[in-house]
């Protein structure tokens, strides 16, 4: 296996792991696994999805049309799997699902800057600068610690302009849950997505490579037992771990050619619609968090155009795994969140735009845990305005904690000695959404 998934380099990490000694803060997840955890915790009933559509996408545009308004725009509403519930026309595959999904229409939050936003609706909190908060993925990293596990227990697809520079995901709860980021480059955004150098140099059988790994060790061991720390344990734990992925079992899960042509297509051949095949494959190998990324919608200028092209990348391969993981049997075992920093202005801009919405907005949830066919909130005819059931984001993250399984009161130690909740103590959840 020379070539599979995605951009990332086994020996590039290896390489990075040299240096910890002097950066053990660096941010890829094999660099920041500095210590294990002292407690094992009981995995989450499920595992978690998060579709991430970067930029902000226009409610008004794929989850709660206004056909009857000047706001509208063109697109035309269609009939989904549910009676009463439409989508837009641009959303076909994924309207034959609503029947597993909950439109939350009623999302209402304050932060239209994308750093700050994307900060909030991952973390929960609103960003302080004396507090690492961490992100989603981590937290449920943290709920489910598995020393022997071939695979991280978190890992983002094509992360490019997720995370902010300086800002590592895993915040104060530790390196050990930190995500793997897969992927990221300009060709893998082009859809040309390889692993480099997770297959053994040629030549190089399984039993040399165990001797050479021995060897290492015995090599290194008096110089690392005269230095023990954080950084020594980082790269003893890099190393580790670098080598269990190494492995023909793990490895294997980011070998999407051994997919059938026919499923790499039906998922679509772009790196969203690969991501989420590789989702796919990872979720059934029970990684607890896996988030893809869609970047693309920050519409300011020719919206229209834009999200129809995006709704056509995101139902081809969001509907392709729907289907995949209930003929799978893992649809009731994955919670799927679909959603952005914000959504859109509901008013069309004279660059025949929209812009940062984060006052009126939607969010979809699907899978296990969640009650499909629902309709949670309104808004107003004009989509300005919430008119029902308001929902911030503590309230989201909330009801994606229950339907996990995960106790939102949860309570893990910061970085400045203060026990922070996985979710906000104000959160209400909502329980329309719950199965």
């Amino acid at each position: 296996m020379q070539h599979t998934t995605a951009t990332f380099s086994r020996r590039r990490w290896l390489t990075t792991t040299a240096a910890l000694a002097g950066a053990t803060a660096s941010y890829s997840w094999l660099s920041r696994l500095a210590a294990a955890a002292d407690d094992d915790k009981q995995r989450p009933k499920r595992s978690c999805l998060l579709l991430w559509m970067n930029g902000g996408p226009s409610q008004t545009d794929t989850f709660d049309l206004k056909p009857d308004h000047a706001n509208g725009g063109p697109f035309r509403p269609i009939a989904t799997s549910v009676p009463g519930i439409t989508v837009s026309e641009h959303l076909s595959g994924m309207a034959k699902w609503m029947h597993r999904l909950a439109v939350v229409r009623s999302m209402s939050t304050k932060e239209g800057d994308h750093a700050r936003a994307r900060d909030h609706l991952r973390t929960g909190y609103l960003p302080q600068a004396s507090i690492q908060f961490p992100v989603f993925g981590s937290l449920v990293s943290q709920q489910w610690t598995d020393r022997d596990a071939d695979l991280p227990n978190y890992v983002s697809i094509f992360p490019r302009g997720l995370f902010r520079a300086g800002s590592p995901a895993a915040g104060f709860l530790g390196p050990q849950h930190a995500p793997l980021l897969v992927g990221g480059t300009a060709d893998a955004e082009a859809g040309k997505l390889q692993v480099e150098n997770l297959s053994l140099p040629d030549g190089i059988s399984l039993d040399q490579q165990q001797r050479r790994r021995e060897l290492l060790a015995r090599m290194e061991a008096d110089f690392l037992n005269q230095r023990l720390g954080p950084a020594v344990d980082s790269h003893r734990g890099a190393y580790a771990r670098s080598a269990k992925l190494m492995s023909r079992e793990a490895a294997a899960a980011f070998d999407l050619e051994q997919e059938t042509a026919a499923t790499r297509e039906r998922y679509g051949t772009t790196a969203f619609g690969q991501g989420c095949l590789l989702a796919r494959r990872l979720i059934e190998r029970r990684v607890p968090f896996v988030e893809v990324t869609l970047g693309g919608w920050d519409t300011h200028a020719d919206n229209f155009p834009a999200v129809q092209k995006l709704s056509g990348v995101l139902d081809r391969a969001w509907s392709s795994l729907m289907h995949d993981l209930h003929e799978r049997g893992l649809l009731d075992s994955t919670v799927i969140v679909w959603m952005g920093e914000f959504g859109r202005t509901p008013g069309i801009n004279p660059q025949a735009g929209r812009d940062h919405y984060p006052k009126a907005w939607s969010v979809v949830l699907g899978g296990g845990g969640i009650k499909g066919g629902t309709v949670i909130g309104r808004t107003s005819a004009s989509g300005l305005e919430v008119e029902d059931h308001p929902v911030a984001t503590p309230d989201l993250l909330a009801t994606v904690c229950l339907a996990l399984g995960i106790d939102p009161a949860h309570q893990n130690m910061s970085n400045v000695s203060r026990p922070i909740r996985i979710v906000d103590p104000v959160a209400k959840p909502i329980h329309e959404a719950l199965a």
